[in-house]
């Protein structure tokens, strides 16, 4: 890598103009990056050569090969630089500060005012050495208002535009366009530059996508009815409509999502599948698209894939102490087979990945077989199903064993072979994590025998059972303890509880985000003498509870108690029935 494109890399990352001091500032940043070990000598050699070859800048190629962080590059930079460094996520911009500058402007100079006082604006850039964007500002604030640089991502930067600008407006500016012919002034941006964006439906198609990122929604809906179309998201895994759209558009909308996640736009009378991606509040999001002919036309589904909220730390899956000691035990088992059980839509992919993300290292070879591949992991090796070439999960279990793997993730046991493989894998001194249909933890070992597994093998190789549900979190800031009354009192065996009320915050839901309710059956001796002599679900519930086993109603009590959710809500995926006289 000669000089001159070093130079022209460290600069372009740190915004420094001068070139006077471009080799001790450029050996300064390698310095911090790699004496701290936040990326090896390997690491940055790889990302200097795809930093030419693709005309990134060094800090884009380091954040798109997964070799940093957001935050740990602004960190970086900012020691370089000698910069203040800010989190976002925790800032809260006065009206003031935002009122001085557009939302259109800070898209585009990528940078967000937080707060003025005496005259002293603090605005939060992606990049404090940037004279250019320095004189923009000057320009557009005038003479009499001081500027207080402090360094952010440029990610937490976008996603505070969205979340304190806000889209709905945009949203609302398009529909009037569109219904008008109208241009609406706030429905212009940067991205309105390119031809494709004088057609209001590519923005309003766009618009609904961000917005629905925005709300954290994990799916969004299209659904043609009799001269309307209806939008809702699912939020906290309920659905909640959003908006009501006129018939005519619906064609222009469903060639527009099908071109993007690159569908046939001639077919509308048989189902297609599809994917695509956008850089949403600077982080890459993937649309999974689901299109199915219907009596008033074409319903289609879109799948919300964040990774960055999609991967979870082990410590935030909302475990108690027991639960995450029982599982830390069973992870740290050398072989055997781990199953996460739950219905569609409980978070068992999550909690899979948090734990392979927890055991990810450089010295292990961890290999995945998925349908599909939800969320690229750096260091894993993942493959998705294909029918085409007849790669299911049984023959792909095969392929693997091949490959040389500690660990193997096989993204779902559904019949007798595929169950075989996964055994047969943990006997050969690999561990393997899967997930399985089961309504109970110990529901599992009963769905393992109707497929044709042995008792024997169940016991010797099984290693521990995760059983989970998802309920919606309580609101911190409008939720309210009130009395319980006598059925209240006999579930949770208190008498309070807490109840959903409703503010800004949480959009009058009472609600904001979700938990996990987790069982977590640790596999011990006695547990599997109980299972090889074939004993009920009963003598197994019994024994479990001997070795500390807390039950998925136990631990949604335990939460209901502690007020991060109500009754209400957890009897959607709790039978509370047997609690009561």
């Amino acid at each position: 890598m000669s000089l001159r494109i070093l130079n022209c890399i460290f600069i372009e990352t740190l915004g420094i103009v001068s070139n006077v001091d471009v080799v001790v500032t450029q050996n300064r940043f390698i310095k911090a990056l790699t004496d701290d070990g936040v990326i090896s000598n390997d690491q940055l050699q790889i990302a200097l050569i795809e930093s030419e070859k693709s005309g990134k800048t060094l800090n884009r190629t380091l954040l798109d090969l997964g070799f940093i962080t957001e935050a740990l590059l602004r960190d970086v930079k900012s020691e370089v630089s000698g910069s203040t460094a800010v989190e976002l996520k925790n800032a809260l911009p006065d009206a003031a500060a935002l009122a001085l500058l557009s939302d259109e402007f800070s898209r585009r100079c990528h940078l967000i005012p937080l707060s003025l006082t005496d005259g002293v604006l603090t605005v939060a850039l992606a990049d404090v050495h940037d004279l250019q964007v320095m004189d923009k500002l000057h320009h557009q604030l005038g003479a009499g208002i001081e500027l207080r640089p402090v360094l952010a991502s440029e990610r937490d930067i976008i996603e505070a535009i969205d979340r304190f600008y806000g889209f709905e407006l945009s949203i609302d500016g398009i529909l009037h366009e569109i219904e008008t012919g109208e241009k609406e002034s706030r429905s212009s941006g940067a991205a309105n530059q390119s031809s494709e964006y004088s057609q209001p439906v590519v923005r309003l198609v766009e618009a609904i996508l961000i917005d629905a990122v925005k709300r954290s929604a994990s799916d969004i809906h299209f659904e043609p009815e009799v001269g309307f179309i209806r939008v809702r998201y699912r939020i906290d895994g309920v659905m909640r409509q959003i908006r009501s759209l006129h018939y005519d558009n619906w064609s222009a909308i469903a060639v527009r999502l099908k071109v993007l996640s690159e569908l046939n736009i001639a077919e509308n009378r048989a189902p297609q599948d599809g994917r695509m991606s956008f850089d949403v509040a600077g982080s890459p999001i993937e649309f999974r698209v689901s299109v199915m002919p219907t009596i008033h036309g074409e319903n289609i589904v879109l799948r919300i894939l964040d990774r960055h909220k999609g991967i979870v730390p082990m410590a935030s899956l909302g475990l108690g102490d027991k639960a995450f000691s029982a599982l830390s035990v069973m992870m740290a088992r050398p072989e055997g087979l781990i199953l996460v059980t739950g219905p569609t839509g409980s978070g068992k992919t999550t909690t899979l990945y948090s734990m392979l993300n927890n055991i990810s290292d450089e010295r292990i070879n961890i290999m995945t077989m998925e349908d599909p591949v939800e969320y690229p992991l750096p260091m894993l090796r993942q493959t998705t199903v294909n029918d085409q070439v007849k790669l299911d999960f049984a023959s792909g279990i095969k392929a693997i064993l091949r490959q040389d793997p500690d660990v193997i993730l096989v993204g779902e046991i559904r019949d007798e072979e595929t169950a075989e493989m996964a055994l047969r894998a943990s006997m050969t001194g690999h561990q393997v994590y899967s997930t399985l249909h089961a309504n109970t933890a110990i529901g599992a070992l009963t769905r393992l025998t109707d497929m044709g597994v042995s008792t024997s093998v169940i016991a010797g190789n099984v290693i521990g059972i995760v059983g989970q549900r998802l309920v919606r979190k309580l609101c911190d800031y409008c939720k309210q303890q009130t009395p319980g009354d006598d059925l209240e009192k006999q579930i949770v065996n208190a008498d309070h509880v807490f109840k959903a009320a409703g503010c800004d915050v949480c959009d009058q839901q009472g609600y904001k985000g979700r938990i996990a309710i987790v069982e977590v059956l640790r596999f011990n001796e006695e547990l599997e003498e109980v299972i090889m002599a074939g004993g009920s679900a009963s003598d197994i519930l019994q024994v479990a509870a001997h070795g500390g086993y807390v039950t998925m109603m136990d631990d949604a009590i335990a939460k209901i108690v502690a007020g991060l959710t109500s009754i209400e809500e957890a009897s959607r995926v709790i039978d509370f029935t047997k609690r009561l006289n």
